[in-house]
């Protein structure tokens, strides 16, 4: 419980230090953020089959990906996702506009993320109501939005083939909805109440 208070603390400072003067805690909409790929190089899981039988999974030996940006806001149960062929700065800010717009008037968005190269801070520049905090570093577990990822990973893109790249992105796309459940387990105990959402809600990246 020590411990618990004490990234608390650490966190308020964080986030006091990283957003405007004029802003209160009260305004302050916490979102996170992550990108997963997903492609033709696929998780394979066990499989329902009758006993005795020997079910098989196909391994592509192709390359195609789709680049899945993700983030929540567990407070408000909103969510941003943007799919795109590539991940690139450029890419980020398109992301990090969705979020900045679907931020209230009166709100400010802090957006956690971790430090992958293209996470750079002047990402923010153009978004006055949005600052970004990174994580620790090797420190996946402590951003929530990687759950929806091994979620989709393992239970609804698992064990399939795709043709090609807007055969991924069609699977993708169509997977949004699905991840309802996941979304479900997300709780941040000292931030934020149980997070719900009934799925992504998409946009395409310009490239």
């Amino acid at each position: 419980m020590g411990r618990c208070r004490k990234l608390l603390k650490n966190f308020q400072l964080e986030t006091i230090l990283n957003i405007p003067g004029h802003v209160a805690l009260a305004n302050v909409d916490v979102w996170f953020q992550d990108e997963a790929r997903f492609g033709q190089q696929n998780t394979t899981t066990r499989l329902w089959a009758r006993r005795g039988s020997r079910p098989r999974a196909i391994q592509q030996q192709q390359f195609e990906y789709v680049y899945l940006f993700g983030a929540v806001c567990p407070a408000t149960g909103t969510t941003e996702a943007l799919l795109s062929p590539l991940v690139n700065r450029e890419v980020m800010k398109q992301h990090l506009a969705l979020i900045a717009a679907r931020t209230k008037p009166g709100r400010h968005a802090v957006v956690i993320m971790d430090g992958a190269g293209w996470h750079t801070m002047e990402c923010a520049d153009d978004f006055p109501n949005l600052s970004l905090i990174k994580l620790p570093p090797y420190s996946p577990e402590l951003n929530p939005i990687e759950q929806v990822w091994s979620w989709l990973r393992q239970h609804v893109l698992a064990n399939r083939s795709f043709k090609d790249y807007d055969d991924i992105l069609d699977a993708c796309t169509v997977s949004a909805p699905r991840s309802a459940p996941v979304f479900r387990t997300i709780r941040s105990s000292h931030l934020t109440s149980s997070f719900l959402h009934r799925g992504f809600s998409y946009d395409y990246a310009t490239t």
